[in-house]
């Protein structure tokens, strides 16, 4: 499946999710509601809600509980965003300024902050107990994770097991709360769930690394925001910890003073994209998230036969070849 057929599949259905988000924005007051619209409206892939309605659709569910969880899952999604640009002090975001930057951090948090509680209030109409243990789940794992980041700023010293910490915590349990959330929905066992979840956990970490291979390999205008931002904003991330690993003390040094200096004011930026391709880190990270995908694949045990399956088995290949 092409990535147009995905979400050709979900695409009515994403159409309601839209709408269901713009609905929950009108119930805002006027602050909270303008710095909404403004993300939301941003572009995106829309992602997130497409996995938890693939999920959904594989578990043999199809009705408004995934549509308004779909929405609920992108608005947690965007509240994370802004809460993440406040903390880092982005300028930008797809291409635009930034929340924080157009409205200060203040009315950012609080927009955050009536993000994330709007879409709790959301899935608690829902009555069930599992869907919100699992939002409370994923939800905490990303505080906590943003909590490690901030302790691990500015470090050179971090590994492997570091950085896929992180986006276990940041990343990928969103992507596994998704399909555990359209797993719920349907009419499918404990193992089948489990097997779901785990699916969105590996293809999580596959995003993830990509997102870091483009952070050296993209352009500004395909990011959406500056080329390597990552570190500085003192974030040490796959690709340059393989590099450190592979080079020696001279090259230490350079991704040292950057992370002192905050920026690149010493070192320019094309030493450090040299530095990680000629030691192969991006190489090894590519082949990491290939594991990744090859391992979201394998969670569906044969299983992906219908139309959502087969969509569900794409997925990963689609997070490989995206260039944003």
């Amino acid at each position: 499946m092409t990535a147009k057929e995905i979400f050709e599949l979900v695409r009515e259905d994403l159409i309601k999710v839209e709408q269901e988000i713009a609905l929950q924005n009108g119930a805002a007051i006027e602050p909270v509601a303008e710095i909404a619209s403004y993300l939301l409206a941003g572009g995106g892939k829309r992602l997130r809600p497409a996995l938890l309605l693939l999920a959904a659709g594989y578990a043999g569910y199809r009705g408004d509980s995934a549509i308004r969880l779909g929405a609920v899952v992108e608005m947690i999604h965007s509240a994370t965003l802004i809460h993440d640009d406040v903390i880092d002090g982005a300028n930008t975001r797809r291409s635009r300024p930034s929340a924080n930057s157009r409205w200060g951090n203040h009315r950012s948090v609080l927009a955050g902050d009536w993000l994330y509680m709007q879409s709790f209030q959301m899935a608690l109409a829902e009555r069930n107990f599992k869907i919100l243990d699992v939002l409370i789940e994923l939800t905490q794992d990303m505080v906590e994770g943003e909590l490690v980041q901030l302790n691990k700023l500015g470090r050179a010293d971090l590994g492997e097991e570091d950085a896929l910490e992180l986006a276990a915590r940041k990343t990928a349990c969103l992507f596994s709360g998704c399909t555990r959330l359209g797993a719920a929905l349907g009419n499918i066992d404990d193992a089948g769930e489990q097997a779901l979840a785990d699916y969105g956990h590996f293809a999580g970490l596959a995003f993830q690394l990509v997102d870091d291979l483009l952070d050296f390999t993209a352009s500004p205008e395909q990011l959406g925001k500056p080329v390597l931002s990552d570190l500085k904003e003192g974030k040490l991330t796959l690709p340059l910890i393989y590099a450190l690993e592979a080079a020696g003390a001279p090259a230490r040094r350079l991704v040292e003073t950057v992370l002192e200096e905050k920026g690149f004011g010493s070192v320019r930026p094309e030493q450090i994209t040299a530095l990680v391709q000629e030691t192969g880190a991006l190489d090894r990270t590519r082949i990491a998230a290939l594991d990744f995908a090859r391992r979201a694949k394998s969670c569906l045990n044969g299983t992906a036969t219908s139309d959502f399956g087969r969509a569900l088995m794409a997925v990963p290949d689609f997070i490989l070849d995206r260039d944003n």
